[in-house]
């Protein structure tokens, strides 16, 4: 869900950030097998969906013009 969130962001720069953001997180992660931590990081993992889809919709809000990569 946060890939496919992040991957909405309106500017090209915001959007590979995100998804980098959220690769890296999860490749840090991948080895927790602490159910306390797996809990921990599943809060913050919803906290963060929450802000992303925020910004996502501010994004689309006050959107710019498409740079050459886009």
């Amino acid at each position: 869900m946060l890939l496919r969130e992040s991957s909405k962001f309106p500017s090209y720069n915001y959007r590979t950030y995100a998804v980098r953001r959220v690769r890296d997180a999860f490749r840090d992660n991948r080895s927790v097998q602490e159910p306390e931590l797996l809990n921990r990081l599943l809060q913050e993992g919803e906290q963060r969906l929450q802000m992303i889809r925020r910004q996502v919709l501010v994004g689309q809000l006050y959107a710019t013009q498409k740079s050459i990569i886009e």
